[in-house]
């Protein structure tokens, strides 16, 4: 009890110690249930396709094969240590490797036994096959298993939206700062460069990318980013050219205060504000943009688990409509817990809702 009283007074200190601006910010987020509980679901998702290899993959978690233990998922294993003919990785959905292990041994495999590169050559009708009690949500044209693919589908778009949203608001951020700071001739000069280069045909320079090289995930996140920190310089801007004038400001100045310490102590805590409530929505918007890139065909690499490449399937094989339903929901789904998670996010930093 005195255990439990100490570790009950620890965390009222802790919640103490926050800013009771911070704490308004975190109350107003919770008094949102559609957001609140759309950041639980999407963590709660994000964190079954982070771990998608021991969720959905062709190799079992751990043999037992005469008295000794081994883990496939983890170390490959030739066919010959489980009593097999060929010095190559043993296929564990291979029946004859199944057989030889089950006869002195036992095998505790995944909730979902094929991996997003699994073909199932056991299908009962030619792929891509209808749901069954093997495939939740039946195969796609290559006889692969449509929840492993949406699992690796949906972890890799996640991905590649945080790492392209994360390192676009470093960019814009930083931008908008030197914009808003300084103002003037740099100002100017900024603005044009941007209008310039917001210009540029996204689309046609990844379909030139495409014909010279095969575009990757660092190929994409890259060019992408070349484009997507813009976002974030209009806000930022804003808030510096609005803050440069204050009179605290023109007081730290006046005490010789180096610039870079006041745009980075002073000024930006105020621009952070409203470069958090837009990353949501960028984080959406970076999601849909790969998952077009895919569904164009000019995206990740083909084989690659892709919600977009589902998509695709989906319209090119209109006699199997649970492809396209499956891509259509889980895009769906995702984008608007994304939205409502957002949409909660820039109530909680509105200073008209936190102030009451």
């Amino acid at each position: 009890m005195a255990a439990e009283h100490t570790a009950a007074s620890k965390s009222r200190y802790l919640w103490m110690e926050v800013s009771p601006l911070t704490r308004r910010r975190i109350d107003s987020f919770r008094a949102n249930r559609r957001g609140y509980w759309s950041l639980w679901v999407f963590m709660v998702l994000f964190t079954v396709a982070l771990f998608s290899e021991f969720v959905a993959n062709d190799k079992p978690y751990l043999v037992s094969y005469a008295g000794e233990f081994y883990y496939p998922i983890l170390k490959s294993y030739p066919e010959t240590t489980f009593g097999g003919e060929f010095s190559t990785e043993a296929d564990y959905n291979d029946p004859y490797v199944a057989e030889l292990i089950e006869q002195d041994g036992w095998m505790l495999w995944p909730v979902i036994r094929y991996h997003h590169r699994t073909v199932a050559w056991d299908l009962p009708t030619p792929a891509p096959s209808p749901p069954d009690r093997k495939h939740w949500l039946g195969t796609d044209d290559q006889a692969r298993d449509v929840v492993a693919r949406l699992l690796y589908g949906f972890r890799i778009s996640v991905l590649f939206g945080f790492t392209l949203t994360v390192i676009s608001a470093i960019i814009g951020v930083a931008a908008g700062a030197v914009q808003g700071f300084f103002g003037g001739w740099i100002d100017l000069l900024f603005q044009r460069f941007i209008e310039v280069w917001a210009g540029l045909p996204t689309l046609y320079l990844l379909i030139i990318l495409a014909s010279v090289v095969e575009p990757n995930f660092w190929w994409l996140l890259g060019l992408l980013l070349l484009f997507s920190w813009m976002g974030f310089v209009g806000v930022v801007r804003a808030e510096f050219l609005r803050a440069r004038n204050f009179d605290y400001i023109t007081a730290a100045r006046a005490l010789g205060v180096k610039n870079s310490r006041i745009m980075f102590q002073h000024v930006l805590p105020n621009a952070v504000v409203a470069t958090i409530t837009f990353m949501p929505f960028t984080l959406a918007g970076s999601v849909t943009v790969l998952t077009s890139l895919d569904f164009l065909g000019i995206g990740l690499p083909p084989g690659s688990a892709s919600l977009g490449e589902l998509l695709a399937q989906g319209k090119a094989n209109l006699q199997a409509p649970w492809l396209g339903l499956t891509g259509f929901f889980v895009i769906l789904i995702m984008l608007s817990l994304l939205m409502f998670i957002g949409e909660a996010v820039r109530d909680a930093f509105d200073p008209r809702k936190t102030s009451q």
